[in-house]
């Protein structure tokens, strides 16, 4: 009974390890993804999505709430920068209803972009097909 309990701890506080390195590792490979959105590398920012895809099995929905660049979310700092190439392909990688949903500042991508004055950047037109 007592060798079922030792090893039961084990397991608990091996996982609890295991954990925590793999959230820490996480942030390390999703580091510089603001500054691969800003300049608009597209071939990288696909490199970033397919190694965090592989390693940690997420996807852009999973961390894109997540991640903030100068309190924006990475879509509208691609609508910021004119970043055409990097904010389409966010887009076509994120489900309808997350694109249609509320950010952190409780308004939609759409309603920002008409507050912002975006309207004729090409990506919130690939914003609007896509909704």
């Amino acid at each position: 009974m007592l060798k079922i309990v030792k090893t039961s701890c084990f397991i608990v506080a091996t996982s609890m390890m295991l954990s925590a390195t793999a959230k820490a590792d996480i942030n390390a490979d999703l580091q510089n993804i603001c500054t691969i959105v800003k300049t608009d590398d597209k071939s990288e920012l696909r490199k970033k999505m397919k190694k965090v895809q592989s390693d940690y099995r997420m996807k852009l929905r999973d961390y894109y709430t997540g991640i903030s660049c100068g309190g924006n979310s990475l879509i509208r700092t691609a609508l910021l920068n004119n970043a055409v190439e990097t904010g389409t392909l966010m887009i076509k990688k994120m489900p309808k209803k997350d694109l249609k949903a509320p950010e952190q500042d409780g308004k939609t991508l759409s309603a920002w972009v008409a507050e912002q004055g975006l309207e004729s950047s090409p990506i919130a037109a690939v914003l609007k097909d896509r909704i």
